[in-house]
């Protein structure tokens, strides 16, 4: 009977939502407390009833229950548990089942932390986030029921597919889907300040906190998902501009945006519909994500939906979400107002052309990702658009979004001065200019200076450390007091903000130094053969017999030595998963700070001969690095208490608080 509890559940979850997202609405626009006051216990009962059914979903899996269709498809008795347990949302169905329960599960976090906002702002925002429940209940109950029987059950399942056999597919799902379901906060805080007209910089004070948690998670799933793509599907790159990836990186660019366009309508009021504009295009962009890798429209592990039907749901549920938005944002935007003004150079207009990049860049992405799908829904042909189209349209604009985030935060609000922008900056820029020219120096390989693109990124990383640097620099020593006391004073969105900057430098290096240092080789090795690389000396000692719990393997042993020193043993796997009789090759990695050493097999090439890829890539770590301090700093400036207090007093004419005229 547990498929049957997890079933009605959703459908009580349903009636839940529905109740949800029509009684606060009726309540907001009459008075009728009532309805208000049930808003937050509706999104407690969704919130159990979605842990109920995703829990008998699991019990399902771990119980190896082939009488229920899902489990059959996703799983298998040799599985190990964990793996069972993360097949939950290794398929279509479940996956949306997952993404269904984060929806509840900030739904109910929204409605616990939002007791200091008026009762009928916070009964719209809570019923915006039901209707959001209510469309994927439908989807999840008529054309993805993840609960569905098959009769009579299955002997054996079909397994899992192998390139989710990974510990990092047991946390990557739930912490991207943390970040695109995070999303939908902002956006309801979006459609309820425009259907109430209650839009300043209170409001952009109540929607930060969440922005930067979903962006936290969202970059976490993204790093994440490249380290999963790094370390197993062996061709030794981290990020290959798949449309799969590209689905996720969509909304972290809009969300970037968003984060620091709602800085400057908190501080400033400016911005608004502007603002307010980007939670919808977010969040938007998180439902196109869910229907470029649902739906079935592309080629792609994790595209697992096959059923046309399905594709065609959740695109109009995506034009309700995103029409019906946007033709509310065009009655409503004009009365919300466009803000204080600013000088054409200011902290402000930086931060605004920063923006205008951002959107630029997630554009181009959103271009080059549906154009192939595009011509080919229309029958004009079928096309690929890969790595070149996106380094060549993305680096460009890339380029000054970097550079306007090391100037805007030393620029002040409302008007600057470029001698004084100019001063303040001149040892960061120094600074960055020597790197570009000198670290390749220093770097092995046949061309010492490296290429003009390396020595740019070189720049842009150092850049953006070394301009964080100067502003804390500057902001500890400006004014009164030691700058360890002022230091003690600062808020964590300041914090946070050094943290994130410092990380998107150490990220560009990384990945800069990474793809234009690294040496690969693709070979045909015998045992007892070796090969050199990089500076190191592979080599094949020979190869065994493995099995795993579901799987045969053939282990190769690759002895590493530098200088004539050992440095370490590699063992790379060619593992054949035996019930959907798939061969993976299991890379052998070892990371150190400034390389990883990478070995892969390949097939048999006659003999005793394998084909083997070797990789030396230097300063791999600094792209996790890079990633983790980005997301540190997002999870530091979430958990600011300044946007925790209850505000004493109404916002300074213009939206503008009275305290907040100058600061991060």
């Amino acid at each position: 009977m547990i498929p049957e509890i997890g079933l009605f559940s959703l459908i009580l979850a349903l009636l839940a939502a529905i109740v949800q997202g029509t009684l606060p609405l009726i309540g907001a626009a009459t008075g009728w407390q009532p309805g208000l006051a049930v808003a937050r216990p509706a999104a407690v009962a969704q919130f159990g009833l979605a842990t109920v059914a995703i829990g008998c979903l699991a019990a399902s899996f771990l119980q190896n229950d082939y009488s229920v269709l899902y489990v059959a498809a996703n799983s298998h008795a040799d599985l190990p548990a964990a793996y069972r347990f993360a097949a939950v949302w290794g398929g279509h169905e479940g996956s949306l089942l997952l993404w269904l329960y984060l929806l509840t599960a900030w739904t109910l976090a929204v409605a616990l932390c939002s007791r200091r906002l008026p009762p009928a702002f916070a009964g719209r925002v809570l019923a915006v986030m039901g209707w959001i429940s209510v469309g994927f209940l439908l989807f999840l109950l008529f054309l993805s029921n993840p609960f569905e029987r098959l009769m009579p059950p299955a002997m054996a399942g079909r397994d899992l597919n192998p390139l989710l056999q990974d510990p990092g597919m047991i946390v990557h799902p739930p912490m991207l889907y943390m970040g695109y379901v995070g999303f939908s906060v902002a956006f309801a805080f979006a459609i309820a300040a425009l259907l109430s007209g209650e839009l300043d910089a209170l409001w952009a004070r109540w929607v930060r906190p969440w922005t930067l948690a979903a962006w936290t998670f969202l970059t976490l799933g993204i790093l994440l998902g490249s380290a999963w793509a790094y370390y197993v599907l062996g061709w030794g790159g981290w990020w290959f501009w798949d449309p799969v990836e590209n689905a996720s990186f969509m909304p972290w660019l809009a969300g970037t945006a968003l984060i620091h366009s709602l800085i400057v309508t908190e501080r400033r009021g400016a911005f608004r519909s502007w603002t307010v504009l980007l939670a919808i295009c977010t969040f938007s962009l998180s439902i196109l994500g869910t229907f470029l890798v649902r739906s079935g429209v592309l080629t792609s592990v994790h595209a697992f939906a096959v059923d046309p039907g399905r594709g065609l749901y959740i695109l109009g549920f995506m034009t309700v979400i995103v029409g019906g938005s946007l033709a509310l944002y065009a009655w409503r935007a004009p009365k919300v107002g466009l803000g204080g003004g600013f000088a054409l150079l200011s902290r402000e207009s930086l931060l605004l052309s920063n923006n205008v990049v951002l959107t630029v860049a997630a554009a181009s992405v959103l271009l080059g990702t549906l154009y192939p799908v595009v011509l080919d829904v229309l029958d004009w042909g079928k096309i690929s658009i890969g790595p070149p189209y996106f380094e060549a349209v993305f680096v460009p604009l890339m380029t000054p979004a970097i550079f306007l985030m090391g100037v805007g935060p030393v620029a002040r609000w409302k008007q600057a001065q470029a001698p004084d922008l100019g001063r303040r900056l001149r040892i960061a820029f120094a600074v960055s200019v020597a790197t570009a020219v000198l670290l390749p120096l220093a770097m092995p390989g046949p061309i010492r200076l490296g290429s003009p693109l390396v020595m740019l990124g070189l720049w842009l990383a150092a850049w953006s450390v070394a301009s964080a640097a100067a502003h804390a620099w500057q902001r500890l020593t400006d004014g009164d007091g030691h700058w360890l006391r002022r230091l003690g004073r600062q808020p964590r969105s300041w914090y946070g903000m050094l943290l994130a900057h410092a990380g998107i430098g150490i990220f560009i290096a990384g990945a800069t130094l990474a793809n234009g240092y690294e040496v690969k080789q693709e070979l045909r090795l015998e045992p007892g053969a070796a090969q050199e690389a990089g500076g190191y000396r592979f080599v094949f000692a020979g190869l065994a017999p493995a099995t795993g719990p579901n799987y045969s393997a053939q282990r190769a042993e690759f002895h590493v030595t530098r200088d004539g020193r050992p440095v370490t043993t590699l063992y790379p796997e060619k593992r054949l998963y035996t019930v959907q009789d798939m061969p993976l090759s299991q890379a052998a990695i070892d990371s150190g700070f400034t390389r990883d050493l990478f070995v892969a097999l390949g097939e048999p090439a006659g003999g005793s001969a394998w084909t083997v890829r070797i990789q030396v890539k230097p300063f791999m770590a600094w792209i996790w690095a890079g990633c983790l301090l980005m997301a540190l700093g997002g999870l530091l400036a979430a958990g600011d208490k300044r946007y925790r207090q209850r505000e004493a007093h109404a916002p300074h004419p213009r939206g503008v608080p009275a305290a907040s005229r100058e600061g991060t």
